[in-house]
């Protein structure tokens, strides 16, 4: 699409449902079983084995056949004998007869001859310590299965345990770990380019100069990727060359699975990504009806997604969590894009008057009646990041020219909380 057909705005979920539709799952890797916590399951995974697999019991107790309890009570009481002791990790290969029962530890097989497990506490010892030779009282009936955790509780042999797209936890990698599965199939982290423009930028270790700024952003979108579980590079500063620009788009196009620049994505003398990407490739979009971050440009070079960002820090770091972060999400093999919204009530009153959906960066807090109360900070400029950093939402007032009153109810995008929890 050339510049000129490009819409001159589109709306967020216009432009999310764009970016989102010009990205694909990342190629498929093998990595260690610790590796894959956090990670997309791209394939189907299976036990090798019934898990356990071995009938065993619950608790510490007696192993024994639930018929012989049939008529225990308090008032007649069942005397077994203990004709055996088995620890977890061993088996006892005796029989079980009438009128016995087997002292068994949590985790340990269950005898062939036995059908329940009572446990210790409730027991009576009648003669020895409890243990091999020792006589036991039983004063309650028990059913069969009583403190048994049966074969192949949680999984049989073959069967699939983890369904691909699945994201696996911590509780995921020790289940994998029972089923004998030690490499886990999923999608590559992409590798991002970010490109810092501007010819008054100079790196983070470098005094500026007279109209020289440190160059933050490239750190901050870098840091972006990472937590959304890309792998960034940082490239050199770009300066304000149409050249210049091109030639490191380019290059970062064919490198990369991503490229992502920052600057210049406006319409001044200097603000050069929008023609760069339609010289390139296909220019898909260059604004998006929100504040702050109206310019948002975004399209494919060499079938490479290229993103290019306002240079200011809040226009970028919002661009990123409602534009990029869903798109780098996607290519990782996640289904959810959004991070979570909850309704809270305005602690101050709030102008509006650009008709623009604005992003209000705000910290949401429970009051003390329960309820959330959200309370936007006082300085917006969009050149901030400090603001952001102590900020943990953003309050969304929809487009139009409507203000909010201190007492009303908002919308707020809560940005310390991963997609797909549920609030």
């Amino acid at each position: 699409m050339a510049l000129e057909d490009v819409p001159s705005m589109i709306s967020l979920e216009e432009a999310r449902a764009l970016v989102l539709d010009a990205v694909a799952p990342m190629a498929i890797e093998d990595v260690p079983l610790l590796d894959a916590v956090g990670r997309v399951a791209a394939k189907p995974l299976t036990s090798d084995i019934d898990v356990t697999p071995f009938a065993h019991s619950a608790m510490d107790g007696y192993a024994l056949r639930a018929s012989e309890l049939e008529m225990a009570s308090n008032e007649m009481p069942v005397a077994l004998k203990v004709v055996g002791l088995i620890g977890a990790g061993s088996v006892f290969e005796g029989t079980i007869e009438e009128g016995q029962c087997v002292r068994i530890m949590t985790g340990a097989p269950l005898p062939a001859d036995a059908d329940a497990v009572v446990k210790y506490e409730v027991v009576t010892t009648l003669s020895g310590d409890g243990g091999e030779g020792s006589v036991v009282a039983f004063m309650d009936p028990v059913n069969p299965g009583n403190n048994v955790r049966p074969a192949g509780e949680e999984a049989q042999a073959g069967e699939v345990v983890i369904q691909p797209g699945e994201v696996i936890g911590c509780a995921g990698v020790g289940f994998l770990a029972s089923c004998g599965v030690t490499e886990v199939p999923t999608y590559k982290h992409p590798r991002v380019a970010i490109i810092a423009t501007g010819s008054e930028l100079v790196d983070a270790n470098t005094v500026p100069g007279p109209g020289q700024i440190r160059n933050s952003n490239s750190y901050a979108m870098a840091a972006c990727a990472q937590e959304a579980g890309a792998i960034p590079t940082m490239e050199p500063i770009c300066a304000d060359t149409y050249e210049g620009l091109r030639d490191a788009v380019a290059k970062a196009a064919k490198d990369y699975d991503f490229v992502i620049t920052t600057g210049g994505a406006a319409n001044g003398d200097f603000d050069f990504i929008k023609p760069v990407v339609d010289e390139l490739g296909t220019l898909m979009m260059t604004t998006v009806n929100m504040r702050p971050g109206k310019a948002q440009t975004f399209g494919l070079v060499e079938g490479t997604p290229v993103f290019g960002l306002p240079g200011n820090p809040a226009a970028a770091y919002i661009g990123f969590e409602m534009l990029i972060r869903p798109a780098l999400r996607k290519m990782q093999g996640y289904s959810t894009y959004e991070h979570p919204s909850v309704k809270a009530r305005l602690t101050t009153d709030v102008k509006k008057k650009d008709p623009r959906r604005i992003f209000t960066r705000a910290t949401i807090v429970r009051g003390e009646d329960g309820d959330l109360e959200v309370t936007p900070a006082k300085n917006q400029s969009s050149g901030l990041f400090g603001v952001i950093q102590r900020s943990n939402a953003l309050v969304v007032m929809e487009e139009g020219k409507e203000s909010k009153h201190a007492g009303d109810e908002v919308t707020c995008v809560l940005l310390d909380i991963p997609e797909g929890v549920v609030i």
